[in-house]
């Protein structure tokens, strides 16, 4: 069983169905923790697009329960009738693995590299080290232009393909072993674990089956949300 770092975590958010509002709400999703790490004192580092690494006091603890499906019901800017639409986009929560049996081989592994767009200087835009990993296998793919070098890129991408690859297993063995269990206590990462309802002002968390406000949380302030989540396995 390898251990890993429970101060790092990184965050990937992948939109749904629905286009350019799906890609919004993937957007918002993301700029909600980062308010939130920010408000609470932890370090935020932009991986790529929708994705960021996130350091600080039991990180991975606190956030280990945000892994899934998160479902938006909201007019989108775009809207000329005033329909409210539905979106979702899903988030995965990687810890940083401190120590492995996991092998990754070379032959398995595709790689390419490209000009990193955004602030960064000279090197950052018109050197090639924003870096595409592709795990073939499984089809696992990481995108990471965080580091102004090639090959720190590559390993970082190398690392969350790892940690992805544990993440696969332990879920497999999850799955096996609690098969049985209450639908509470066995939500994974694919099921609908929460819905943001603009109308209402309201955040419904389906797991504990309660309810928070919506606008304070965007704003960051999550703490009352994650301390109720604590009750889940």
């Amino acid at each position: 069983m390898p251990t890993f770092d429970s101060h790092t975590a990184t965050l990937e958010i992948h939109p749904g169905p629905g286009g350019q509002e799906a890609t919004l709400w993937a957007q918002d999703l993301l700029n909600m923790y980062i308010r939130f790490a920010n408000k609470v004192g932890w370090k935020v580092s932009q991986i790529d697009d929708l994705a960021i690494k996130i350091t600080g006091v039991d990180v991975y603890d606190q956030l280990r329960h945000e892994s899934g499906t998160h479902r938006v019901q909201r007019i989108p800017e775009t809207e000329k009738r005033d329909r409210i639409h539905t979106s979702t986009a899903t988030l995965a929560v990687i810890p940083r693995l401190l120590d492995s049996n996991i092998v990754v081989n070379d032959s398995d592994l595709e790689f390419s590299a490209s000009r990193a767009g955004g602030a960064g200087g000279q090197n950052v835009n018109k050197v090639s080290t924003a870096v595409r990993l592709t795990h073939k296998p499984t089809g696992i793919t990481v995108s990471v232009r965080q580091e102004r070098s090639q090959q720190q890129n590559r390993e970082i991408a190398l690392e969350l393909i790892k940690a992805k690859l544990w993440q696969i297993e332990a879920d497999k063995k999850e799955s096996t072993i609690s098969s049985a269990r209450s639908k509470i206590s066995q939500s994974g990462r694919s099921d609908k674990i929460r819905t943001y309802n603009y109308a209402r002002d309201q955040i419904k968390d389906h797991r504990i089956n309660k309810s928070f406000k919506l606008n304070s949380a965007l704003d960051g302030d999550l703490t009352s949300l994650l301390l109720e989540l604590t009750v889940l396995p």
